[in-house]
């Protein structure tokens, strides 16, 4: 079943979708994704260890090259990933 963009939780505009402990935010028809992947949670269940990084939107496995940080919080994560994902799309 394919959802449409209105359908999606929006970020800035852009669609924002959690899988468990990986939440991928972007356009599937840009060439570029944000993945965090969420390593550890505090006692609160709130997360305090994401891997922060950007794929190719054909294969989340493939990484960009130095586009990868590990962060505490979850809106550092977003923020900075949002960046490094906005420099990527220009750049290529």
């Amino acid at each position: 079943m394919e959802m449409k963009k209105d359908q999606y939780v929006l970020y800035k505009g852009l669609p924002l979708v959690r899988d468990g402990d990986t939440i991928c935010y972007g356009d599937l028809n840009e060439k570029y994704l944000l993945t965090l992947n969420i390593l550890g949670k505090d006692a609160n269940d709130n997360p305090n260890m994401i891997v922060v990084q950007i794929c190719h939107s054909n294969d989340t496995k493939k990484l960009v090259k130095g586009k990868q940080a590990f962060k505490k919080n979850l809106f550092e994560a977003l923020d900075l990933g949002r960046v490094w994902l906005e420099q990527t799309i220009k750049e290529n």
